[in-house]
């Protein structure tokens, strides 16, 4: 245990190499982490394909679970919901660590803190290592917010939570009470089929389900959405208010998850009186959306963005996949067969055939 095995990206190369460290000594309020499964998020595949651009060389992968190895000084060994943490347990934790004393901290946004350190996306140097997913071992820092699963969930299951079932969670908070009312989900990837299972599980009277990919779309249905629409069908404003009145619906709530700004316009423009928009999938330069102000003032329009999430959201995104993660067929998004001598090859699957997630073991 006195060396780490792992994979750094290279901005120049544009390519992943294995490399080996010394694990440094832990200082006040660090842990040391054996990872057990990292998967490849969206974020990740940008990066690796040269569309975003991270702080450089670096361990990518955020989306990770593992076991407890060592506490430093005066580390936690309490987690966010007051369960005693010790050597051996297997843990999820946030994606950042941050001043719990900052003020964006003190609002709720804690990932927008000064200071904000963020797993998977942190420079390597000499006194800044194992801080990504594609790692024999990680070190936690100080203020991270960590839990430990009180039921035995699935490794590809447990690794999604702190990323993207969490953003899923983020979304449904911000987008207030959705009980009785319909929602619309514009991308149904994993975020987008895991904000239809929590709007359902949340009381949605309809939760209508918006993508590209038939199959992704079918999908969909097994995460609770009760209505499908193919983009290719409702092309027009006049196809898809039509569709909207053939079928009864009003659109109360639409999250995108989509990131596309036709789409967006599309949809935002059949958003009912009073409704409300929440916009997560717009990580990315990208062209302005067309948005009237007098048809925002008139309509009583609210509009929010969510970037990443709070612990607020982690601890709801643990407590919905401990309760519901047998309900779904959550297992069946996650691609594995791969080790961290594979990654590169993880990677380039991820980019050729697109599933849900790719699935990284490192045991």
């Amino acid at each position: 245990m006195n060396k780490s095995r792992f994979a750094f990206f290279d901005n120049g190369s544009m390519k992943l190499q294995i490399s080996e460290v010394e694990i440094p000594a832990l200082t006040e309020g660090e842990i040391l982490v054996r990872i057990s499964y990292t998967t490849l998020c969206k974020s990740d595949i940008l990066t690796y394909t040269g569309k975003r651009k991270e702080k450089n060389p670096t361990i990518l992968g955020h989306e990770i679970c593992g076991t407890i190895v060592a506490f430093g000084k005066n580390a936690p060994t309490l987690d966010c919901r007051n369960t005693k943490l010790e050597v051996g347990d297997l843990i999820t934790w946030a994606i950042f660590a941050s001043d719990p004393s900052d003020s964006m901290s003190m609002r709720g946004i804690p990932q927008k803190a000064s200071g904000l350190f963020k797993y998977g996306h942190e420079q390597i140097t000499d006194t800044n290592h194992l801080h990504g997913g594609l790692s024999e071992y990680i070190i936690l820092r100080p203020h991270t917010p960590i839990i430990k699963p009180l039921v035995n969930i699935p490794l590809p299951v447990l690794t999604i939570i702190n990323c993207a079932v969490a953003t899923a969670a983020g979304a449904i908070r911000i987008a207030e009470n959705i009980e009785g009312k319909n929602i619309l989900v514009a991308g149904t990837g994993m975020l987008g089929v895991l904000a239809c299972a929590m709007a359902k599980s949340k009381g949605a009277k309809n939760v209508i389900a918006v993508d590209i990919d038939s199959d992704r779309l079918l999908m969909s249905t097994s995460f609770g959405a009760t209505h499908t629409i193919h983009l290719d069908t409702i092309v027009s404003m006049q196809k898809f208010s039509n569709w909207l009145v053939i079928n009864k619906i009003s659109i109360d709530c639409f999250i995108d998850f989509s990131g596309e700004p036709t789409t967006i316009d599309l949809i935002l423009n059949q958003l009912s009186v009073g409704g409300m928009a929440v916009f997560i999938g717009s990580t990315y330069p990208q062209q302005n959306i067309t948005l009237n102000a007098e048809t925002i003032v008139r309509n009583i329009w609210t509009i929010k963005g969510l970037h990443n999430y709070n612990q607020e959201d982690l601890i709801e995104a643990v407590n919905f996949i401990e309760q519901e993660y047998q309900n779904y067929p959550l297992g069946t998004l996650i691609k594995g067969g791969f080790n961290l001598d594979s990654c590169a090859l993880a990677f380039e699957y991820a980019i050729k055939e697109h599933p849900y997630r790719v699935g990284i073991s490192l045991k």
